[in-house]
């Protein structure tokens, strides 16, 4: 009686067993038949809520192939250069090479002021704002400023990073410097030799020059900045730059107090907000490393969105947008310094590549001052966080930055 019990049970179990298959493999078959499955080698990776995000992004220019080639050849008109970076990642070292340049116009973080204004504000609601900011500037246009620096009269020592502008601090707004000679500012110096000018005489010298680049660490979603990529009166092109997450991390430790409040503003983005709450918490141990360490997360997925975003984007945005990583612009500085110069628009000139090579065979990995532009040695540079992090800061940061880091090749 068992044995036919046992047989029994087999039976139905297989039975059982079939009908599931069945149920699974119709659907497929369906679908296969009105040709919406596709062998597994031409599938490509999925992103359900950034594709949505994506639909009304490109619009017209998918379809346009002629404005799209428009947008592309705009060589004879004006140059505007955003790079496209986060904190910590040599990008002061990267927008130096432009400040440098005798044909560029550079701005150092001028959205400072709306994240200084607005604080505590959240990274998502103020990038709609950072973005007008940028929209003006590039147009030799500070008036903007006003909104977010408390006074309406407006001078060249309201800008932020001012006293290490190239054009601030040299003829002919002051005699302290010369524009065509390749050297650091001092910024003792500039601040001691240079009056404040009308921010007026400042947007007329801004106007002179054939390519302006603005430098800044506020724009975590590079979809923010399609709409200015689209305008042909601007002619603006994008340099990303990545840094390996475990150095950035690292850098952001040694300068973590200055980083507090940014982190909380990257924390309390909408998509982080109850995990803010949480980081909260009365009597946390160490708020500033748990803050730094926490908004790093944030900036790897945002890494991760914008290298998915420029994958799905058409031809027209493709070509106007680069990345570089850090490690490649010190390791190789002159072969990078050449590609990022002729995706800009602007000279290679012996001078700066001497600089080149000056800034990044220096000794020592970073300066006592976190946030000042010096020598450094690029191999030091790069591996100092195998020496300074513990194993658990790096499994941490190798857990919440996996993906971007495995795209970026680190």
């Amino acid at each position: 009686g068992q044995e036919i019990m046992k047989r029994m049970q087999k039976k139905y179990l297989l039975v059982i067993l079939a009908y599931s298959v069945l149920l699974l493999f119709i659907p497929y078959m369906l679908d296969l038949k009105s040709g919406e499955v596709q062998p597994e080698s031409r599938r490509r990776p999925r992103c359900p809520v950034l594709e949505s995000s994506l639909v009304g992004l490109w619009d017209a220019q998918e379809a346009g192939e002629d404005e799209a080639e428009g947008l592309g050849n705009r060589s004879q008109s004006k140059h505007h250069i955003y790079l496209h970076a986060t904190w910590r990642t040599g990008s002061s070292f990267l927008g130096e090479l432009f400040n440098q340049h005798p044909a560029v116009f550079y701005l150092y973080e001028p959205m400072w002021h709306i994240w200084q204004a607005l604080y505590p504000g959240d990274t998502e609601s103020l990038q709609g704002a950072v973005r007008d900011m940028m929209n003006s500037l590039f147009r030799c246009d500070f008036s903007v400023l006003r909104l977010y620096s408390g006074s309406s009269n407006l001078s060249t020592s309201s800008i932020f990073g001012w006293k290490n502008n190239k054009v601030i601090c040299s003829a002919p707004l002051c005699q302290a410097y010369r524009k065509d000679e390749i050297g650091l500012i001092e910024g003792s110096v500039c601040q001691k030799k240079c009056p404040a000018r009308d921010i007026r005489e400042l947007e007329e010298e801004c106007k002179k020059y054939p390519v302006v680049v603005i430098k800044d660490v506020r724009i975590l979603d590079l979809g923010v900045l399609v709409p200015l990529m689209k305008d042909p009166s601007l002619n603006v092109k994008v340099i990303q730059l990545f840094r390996d997450p475990r150095a950035v991390h690292n850098s952001r430790l040694k300068s973590k107090h200055a980083l507090v409040r940014e982190s909380i503003q990257v924390l309390r983005s909408k998509k982080r907000a109850d995990k803010y709450k949480r980081l909260l918490v009365p009597g946390k141990a160490q708020r500033a490393d748990i803050y730094v360490a926490s908004a790093l997360e944030v900036i790897c997925e945002s890494w991760l969105s914008d290298l998915f975003l420029i994958s799905r984007a058409p031809a027209w945005v493709r070509r106007r947008y680069t990345k570089i990583r850090y490690e490649d612009l010190v390791l190789e500085p002159l072969k990078e310094l050449q590609r990022i110069y002729h995706f800009a628009n602007v000279s290679v000139l012996p001078a700066i590549e001497s600089f080149m090579l000056n800034m990044t065979q220096g000794k020592g990995y970073s300066s006592e001052k976190p946030f000042l532009i010096s020598s450094r040695d690029a191999k030091e540079a790069i591996s100092a966080w195998r020496e300074r992090l513990s194993l658990e800061q790096v499994y941490q940061v190798e857990t919440d930055c996996g993906h971007a880091m495995n795209l970026l090749g680190y």
